[in-house]
């Protein structure tokens, strides 16, 4: 076991009668792949199988029973001996930030002050005597920050905590003096290196009181040196409580935290006020629509795998997803209903999150709590289109048995560059690597991203020949990619190099737009036009359309890159 328990982890002696047993479980484990690091440190996410037992404790048949649990739901990947956090357990972090409606509400708003004071800034919520991420507009430097959505930071070294702090009952105070002296150097929050020099209680004290007199709160290198923020509380025009706290986050060497507080403290605020006016004019909000036929789903997974599939767990993790925009307060009977379980499978699995703080409840109906982001949303949260993508071309080239690549548009338009590859042993093989780039009319890819471009916008002037087979005549290639646009995948057969034949379908985001293509590409004696088509086209688009599906879920409250 862990020498610290995690922060994030109950504070109870144990679980309750009714708790879900093998939920629990699985909620462990996604929380040790969630707290998972690499050798620089870094969180990613996966572990062995070997150090799922070790980390969790448990018997080795039943993190294979729970993995593969989790691997069916799509939240995980199983590659040979390793465990992965899989795009689409971000649904569950989705849920609870659409139900929340802050980020959505106030992230433009987040970001254009980051745009404006070429600064970080951030959006976070109270969780319990620590403050939550919810939104990051980072900037791109060789010193960037870390931080990422659901990273759990201890109040006391940030400038958001004293903010929060003020609002805290005597059994808050006292709950976090208790966790202040069970672990001094805060070794509970993977999120923060090791407190090196802890501060007395009553500093933390004296900062809290000072926030709520000013309203507003610095940090000066708390976290680690060189590291400075200032925060204003984003109050809830309902209630008047801290909704959120905005923070702009520096280092030393550009602002010191005098200079915070001197020069972007005003606009900070300002930038608040604006935030607040938003939450005040805000329509009501449009219900997601609930998910449906989970119930049905978990019972044919159940007869498929038979033992191999933990169907209390499958079905316990889909209560998370009946909350959402519209739904951040359900009763009982809206969460079976949402979800299609049972009324006592649906009671059972809440009491087992509130157990586990994933959710409170109050008069019979229950929200979702920032706790839901530590099943997986911070490794997650840096995910690229490349990683979202590499799995599935995987998957395709071994089902197709030919080389599969996905790029995008670059050079003004008129070149591709390859941005993830997967492979399939042959002795004669394309060998592309990751980053080359090719003129983008004559390939398959290309095509597939230039048919997208407005066609005023398209540049296709000075089209040379690669091969005596490449198109180089401007109308021509425009009625090529209206084609293209029309049928949805593009075909290019040796315009590129002789002996190459090629074929490309999109990769949309949640807005439509291609941002991405998808190929396999073979030799002329292996397949025809006519196979390429009927073969190869069915299963690249499949593929895309899991890219897209994770590529959707992954992006909904973040940007995620294209290469």
């Amino acid at each position: 076991m862990p020498a610290h328990t995690p922060h994030d982890a109950p504070q109870q002696a144990g679980p309750p009668a009714e708790a879900v047993t093998p939920l629990l479980r699985g909620i462990a484990v996604l929380r040790r792949l969630t707290e998972a690091t690499t050798g620089t440190g870094r969180t990613d996410g996966t572990l062995s199988l070997s150090a799922l037992q070790r980390a969790t404790g448990l018997p080795r048949s039943t993190v294979d029973r729970i993995t593969s649990t989790l691997a069916r739901t799509g939240y995980v990947r199983v590659d040979g001996r390793d465990v992965a956090l899989a795009p689409r357990l971000m649904e569950l972090g989705n849920a609870y930030l659409a139900a929340l409606r802050l980020p959505a509400l106030l992230s433009a708003r987040a970001d254009a002050l980051a745009d404006e004071l070429d600064e970080s800034v951030s959006l976070a919520v109270a969780d319990r005597d620590g403050i939550r991420f919810i939104h990051q507009a980072t900037r791109r430097r060789a010193l960037s920050l870390g931080f990422r959505i659901g990273d759990l930071l201890p109040a006391e070294r940030t400038a958001p905590g004293p903010l929060f702090a003020a609002e805290w009952t005597p059994r808050e105070w006292q709950g976090w003096r208790t966790r202040r002296a069970a672990d001094p150097r805060d070794r509970t929050f993977p999120a923060v290196p090791p407190c090196e020099h802890p501060t007395p209680d009553e500093d933390f004290e004296r900062r809290t009181e000072a926030a709520a007199r000013t309203g507003w709160s610095l940090d000066d290198q708390l976290i680690e040196p060189g590291l400075v923020a200032v925060s204003v509380p984003v109050r809830d025009p309902r209630t008047g409580r801290t909704a959120c706290a905005a923070s702009v986050v520096s280092h030393t060497s550009r602002h010191t935290a005098q200079d915070l507080r001197d020069t972007l403290l005003p606009r900070l605020r300002a930038a608040v006020t604006d935030m607040e006016q938003d939450l005040r004019t805000a329509p009501p909000p449009t219900p997601d629509p609930a998910p449906s036929g989970l119930a049905l789903w978990t019972g044919a997974s159940k007869q498929e795998l038979g033992r191999d599939f933990v169907e209390s767990l499958a079905r316990g993790l889909t209560v998370l997803t009946a909350f959402g925009e519209g739904r951040a307060e359900l009763t009982l009977t809206e969460v079976a209903k949402a979800t299609g379980l049972a009324r006592a499978t649906a009671r059972r699995a809440l009491i087992t999150y509130e157990h586990e703080g994933l959710v409170t409840s109050r008069e019979g109906r229950f929200t979702p709590t920032p706790r839901v982001l530590s099943l997986g949303f911070p490794p997650l949260s840096r995910i690229t289109l490349p990683r979202i993508a590499e799995p599935h071309l995987a998957a395709l080239a071994h089902r197709v048995h030919e080389s599969a690549s996905l790029a995008v548009l670059v050079d003004g338009g008129t070149k591709i560059q390859y941005t993830a590859r997967a492979t399939t042993p042959r002795v004669m093989s394309v060998d592309i690597t990751v980053g080359t780039r090719l003129p983008a009319h004559a390939t398959s890819l290309g095509r597939v991203l230039l048919a997208d471009v407005p066609e005023p916008d398209r540049t296709v002037t000075g089209l040379r020949p690669l091969t005596p087979y490449t198109l180089t005549d401007p109308a021509a290639l425009a009625r090529v990619l209206a084609g293209v646009r029309t049928e949805g995948y593009a075909l290019v057969d040796q315009e590129w190099e002789e002996g190459l034949r090629a074929i490309a379908v999109p990769v949309r985001d949640r807005t439509g737009r291609v941002v991405a293509a998808v190929n396999a590409a073979t030799h002329v004696a292996r397949r025809s036009v006519e196979e390429c088509v009927e073969h190869l086209l069915p299963a690249l688009r499949e593929t895309a359309a899991r890219i897209e599906s994770d590529l959707h879920t992954a992006a909904r409250f973040l940007r995620v890159p294209l290469t």
